[in-house]
């Protein structure tokens, strides 16, 4: 048995002795970093800073994409499937999708509290100390809840640290170059497709044990199908924005608070409940998958951005107006 799977054991010997306790907070941080720290990019983009949130959003779905072709690359098998004494704590199994190579969860806490920290760096020195921590932590959490390998995380740190360092310095160059942006975009659109085109028709281990397959490839993919469409989403919605929105965060305003909480909402509705109950369905696993979060980009990119504008414009006319009278 390799040292990685022996370090997992270590930890799995930890959480037994200790009865569970520490179970729920480590899973608590995983689904975080998924679940609802992904909708801190366009709460940034629609009320505290524009280019910022552009930014983050960014960095979000090139990670993904980037994070689902290297997971469909390499093909790695989750720890349990490798050794059968590895027993992930609690639901984290079944919440543990795609291959296990590098750590999905890792990688996205690693590009959302990391801009974050950045972000703040300056302004609040502690809220980057505290991201920084909150890193450690969910990527130790995919360890000691059994999911994920050292190696895992270690690359999907390092993924999320590359990402926006990169991200950051081609952002500051291109920001204000709408040329630049526009052929941006159509080469994250090729790239994208090549992606899709990759990842389809590419082969992948089919390995059985008593006629029955260890690992389903068809499955694999989805979560690279929900990348590529959240990345679709992001630049074409970037793109109707920028020639035909031009969104302004209406600073100062009463309703905005409300507006990016019904925002927020609608976009967890969509994700959580009816696209799993209509589009995925309809188009399937792959096809649904990508389409369902594409349009969910696409709304927090440009069309949300144009409700918020016109109801604030609205608002504001309408108090000028009383005021007039």
């Amino acid at each position: 048995m390799g040292f990685d799977l022996q370090y997992l054991l270590f930890l799995q010997n930890m959480r037994e002795a200790t009865g569970g306790a520490f179970d729920e907070f480590f899973n608590a941080l995983s689904k975080f970093a998924v679940d609802i720290l992904p909708f801190l990019p366009y709460i940034v983009y629609w009320c505290v800073n524009k280019r910022l949130g552009y930014r983050f959003i960014a960095t979000t779905w090139i990670g993904e994409v980037l994070n689902g072709v290297i997971k469909l690359t390499v093909c790695a098998y989750r720890p349990w499937i490798r050794s059968d004494r590895i027993v992930p704590a609690g639901d984290s199994k079944t919440a543990a999708t795609g291959y296990s190579f590098p750590s999905g969860h890792t990688l996205a806490a690693t590009m959302h509290y990391g801009n974050t920290a950045v972000w703040q760096w300056n302004k609040r020195r502690w809220v980057s100390v505290l991201c920084g921590i909150l890193i450690i932590l969910t990527g130790f959490s995919r360890n000691f809840l059994g999911v994920h390998t050292p190696q895992d995380v270690l690359v999907g740190l390092t993924e999320g640290i590359v990402l926006i360092i990169i991200i950051g310095i081609i952002e500051k160059r291109i920001y204000n170059n709408s040329k630049a942006l526009d052929i941006m975009t159509l080469v994250g659109i090729l790239v994208t497709i090549g992606v899709i085109l990759y990842i389809t028709y590419k082969p992948y281990p089919m390995d059985y044990v008593d006629d029955k397959l260890l690992v389903d490839p068809q499955k694999m993919m989805n979560d690279s199908f929900k990348a590529c469409g959240g990345f679709l989403g992001f630049l074409i919605g970037s793109y109707i924005e920028r020639h035909f929105i031009r969104y302004e965060i209406p600073q100062g305003s009463k309703e905005l608070p409300i507006l990016a909480c019904i925002g927020f909402a609608l976009m967890m509705a969509w994700k959580t409940l009816l696209a799993p109950a209509t589009v995925v369905p309809l188009l399937g696993g792959h096809w649904g998958n990508l389409v369902a979060r594409g349009v969910m980009v696409l709304f927090a990119v440009a069309i949300w951005p144009l409700v918020i504008r016109k109801t604030c414009s609205a608002k504001k006319a309408s108090s000028k107006a009383a005021q007039a009278a």
